[in-house]
């Protein structure tokens, strides 16, 4: 589940991560808050060649807590995982995740991510 806000410099690098991701049998939800960058554009170009990717366009920006809860109601899985665009997936974390999740007595799993602000941040000190 990804909320999309203006947030296209970051949301080619977390599509890539997740439509790559091991586990294939995943849906790509992704709710645009009415974005005013290229963030739909994006999202729709990816969907003409990833049939996983499924958009939904909000009316207005009513921030990401609304946009994962409309998400909910139409996902089909039996586990959901989140995303913020500006984070991205390493490419198996899906199917560990399932497979932790699904094999043990399990209601929820927490894992560390790589954010995108926050390495480029650490490559700006450091230049």
């Amino acid at each position: 589940m990804l909320p999309i806000y203006n947030v296209e410099l970051y949301l080619k690098e977390c599509l890539d991560s997740l439509i790559n991701q091991t586990l294939k049998d995943i849906e790509i939800i992704c709710i645009d808050g009415k974005s005013t960058d290229n963030g739909l554009f994006i999202l729709k170009e990816y969907a003409s060649y990833d049939n996983r990717i499924i958009i939904l366009e909000q009316e207005i920006n009513q921030g990401p807590g609304v946009a994962r809860n409309r998400g909910i109601d139409i996902a089909k899985g039996d586990y959901i995982m989140f995303c913020d665009p500006d984070n991205w997936y390493e490419l198996d974390a899906c199917e560990i995740c399932y497979d932790k999740i699904s094999k043990g007595d399990n209601d929820i799993a927490f894992f560390s991510l790589n954010d995108i602000l926050m390495i480029q941040a650490n490559l700006n000190i450091e230049s």
